[in-house]
């Protein structure tokens, strides 16, 4: 029998300043109100731009703050943790003393097992701790305390890497509900397994992972187009520049892609089968006249410990350079000698004459809350300068997915990821030939990020990216740098998916091995020569295509069947057997997947 829902708000309504969040004082005035029932093993993302009320919804889940109208009920003895994102830290001396403050604080043993499966020391110093200390422990604190709905709020930012598998890791084996609001696609694809959508004050809800929810997003759209074409509703039409342009930079962004690639062979074709420090070149001299940045031999010690060791780079005028690597690795350190920041031990830096940069910094100087978006962008004016072009401040705002009409908005009132893509907005309009982005996906939002992707792969001049966000880049760097935390620097054509896929990749034995006599030779699935399958194999890779269609069906059915509101109530029991059979489905799905590929792995040797 289907138990009951861990949490459920009914008739939500919200109203910010003028203007209601969620609802409306009557129906039919603005959105309708909102409907939400969270059921346990629910695993949510929870999707909408900045400022569409994301963060506001989990506070209302929490119960933090209190709705105008609406019922909220929670099952009884249900454990609610949130994971803000920001917490604050300002009372607690140490990071141990903020995660066993409050009335529901976990056991000091149960954050200490967690502590240490993170790598974070909890007696350090609040005041001096770095975002990623804070970060590891708010998430200490927050899985020591056993949920049964876990809300987090990017829960990624500030993690590396390894940090993030971690989590990955946990919320994969975790029991209860959670939902996530993440700009980190991959951690989204990887743990989701239906969308919460906030979209123009309205929620809605589709059993189907992130991985499923960009094709949903874009058919909602062209239904409401359509829609807004056939009543000849000019007003409406203009309400949806903003999802039409989304929907037609997506399909762009195919095209810049397939160049992205291209560039990614080229490269390829310059580093050497070791990915180290040596440059193999075509035409070596045309390649030096087109260098912005030459790394020649450079190394970095820190009290007695290498953190870059000696290496070689030349950087293209054009090249997408992603820097990856777990905290501590020398990321950083690495960016500072490329950019003559500080100076290596050995070796020698040196930049191209005409080498002019803009660095969007990790740590992002605050905007004068008082100053409005007009002050920022255009000093007040109606014009600004977008790389020696002359822009309409309000196009320009079009441009980064603002409405227009915020011109005048003070900063103070938009949410933190608008203030960052405000920052972004006057960033790009600089004229420089450079671009150095510290993490720059954090606070944004998914549009905000292919929006970002987009200026990127557009700007006429090289670009230096350090990030966790695996997505990010592999859709943006043409060559990655990767540190292992040893000093070495691995120089690998590609992104992140690329770089993993040489950590995987075993060394080839220095010497050959002696030639087995032919009786001692023995054929197994795992080694079967490429190209040659076993009977059953063959069969497998010819109709699993077929199978997997035939599970993709089954489960977009199920989860238009579960998609009625009114299902649960009146029929728990049917829900329930739906909700087994997708959930059924998709593990078959997932599985016939992974054999089709490994097939097709051999088949293509």
């Amino acid at each position: 029998m289907a138990q009951p829902p861990i949490l459920s708000w009914e008739g939500l309504s919200l109203q910010q300043g003028a203007r209601w969040l969620f609802g409306g004082p009557q129906p039919g005035e603005g959105a309708e109100p909102i409907d939400l029932h969270i059921l346990p093993g629910d695993r949510l993302a929870l999707i909408g731009r900045n400022g569409a009320g994301k963060t506001t919804l989990l506070k209302l889940i929490d119960d933090r703050i209190e709705a105008d109208r609406g019922t909220r009920r929670v099952k009884p003895g249900a454990r609610i943790v949130f994971l803000e994102q920001d917490p604050d830290f300002s009372a607690a001396d140490t990071l141990m003393d903020f995660a066993l403050a409050g009335d529901d604080a976990p056991a000091a043993h149960e954050v200490d097992a967690i502590a240490g499966q993170l790598g974070i020391d909890m007696a350090t110093d609040a005041a001096t701790a770095s975002g990623g200390e804070k970060r590891r422990a708010a998430i200490a604190r927050a899985l020591a305390q056993d949920p049964d709905l876990l809300l987090l709020d990017e829960p990624t930012n500030h993690l590396d890497l390894s940090a993030i598998d971690w989590l990955e890791d946990w919320l994969n084996r975790y029991k209860g509900a959670f939902i996530t609001i993440s700009h980190d696609r991959t951690f989204l694809k990887r743990l989701t397994r239906a969308t919460l959508w906030l979209d123009r004050g309205t929620l809605r809800r589709k059993e189907v992972g992130f991985g499923g929810y960009e094709a949903w997003e874009e058919q909602v759209y062209a239904e409401e187009a359509r829609a807004a074409e056939r009543l000849d509703a000019k007003l409406k039409i203009e309400a949806h520049w903003l999802e039409r342009g989304v929907t037609a930079r997506r399909k762009r962004n195919q095209g810049r892609l397939e160049k992205l690639h291209q560039m990614r062979a080229a490269r390829a074709a310059m580093i050497s089968d070791s990915g180290s420090a040596k440059l193999k070149l075509a035409n070596d001299e045309e390649f030096k006249s087109k260098s912005v940045i030459v790394a020649e031999e450079i190394s970095k010690s820190y009290d007695g410990r290498a953190v870059i060791k000696p290496f070689t780079l030349r950087i293209q005028n054009g090249d997408r350079i992603g820097i990856v690597g777990a905290n501590g690795a020398g990321k950083t350190t690495l960016l500072k000698l490329l950019t003559k920041e500080i100076e290596p031990d050995t070796g020698t830096i040196t930049h191209a004459r005409t080498l002019s940069g803009v660095m969007i910094d990790q740590q992002r100087k605050l905007l004068e809350p008082d100053a409005s978006v007009r002050d920022i962008l255009a000093e007040g004016g109606d014009w600004i300068d977008v790389r020696g072009n002359r822009k309409h401040v309000q196009a320009y705002l079009k441009d980064f997915l603002f409405d227009p009409k915020l011109v005048d908005t003070k900063v103070g009132i938009l949410s933190g990821g608008e203030r960052s893509r405000l920052l972004l907005a006057r960033e790009f309009a600089r004229t420089a030939n450079l671009l150095v982005l510290d993490e720059p996906t954090n606070d944004l939002d998914l549009e905000t990020l292919d929006l970002l992707q987009e200026v990127i792969a557009d700007f006429d001049g090289t670009v230096l990216i350090v990030s966790h966000d695996r997505d990010f880049l592999d859709k943006t760097v043409t060559v990655t740098l990767g540190l292992d935390g040893t000093g070495r620097v691995d120089i690998v054509a590609g992104g992140y998916e690329d770089w993993e896929a040489k950590r995987r990749k075993p060394v080839a034995p220095k010497a050959k091995p002696a030639k087995a006599e032919p009786s001692e030779v023995r054929a197994s699935p795992s080694d079967a020569t490429p190209g040659k399958l076993s009977y059953k194999d063959q069969r497998d890779y010819e109709l699993l295509p077929a199978r997997i269609e035939e599970l993709e069906a089954a489960i977009t059915k199920g989860e238009t069947i579960l998609s009625d509101p009114d299902l649960f109530a009146s029929d728990p029991k049917r829900f329930a057997n739906i909700s087994k059979g997708v959930e059924n489905a998709r593990a078959e799905k997932d599985a016939a997947e992974e054999r089709w590929l490994e097939l097709a792995e051999r088949v293509e040797g």
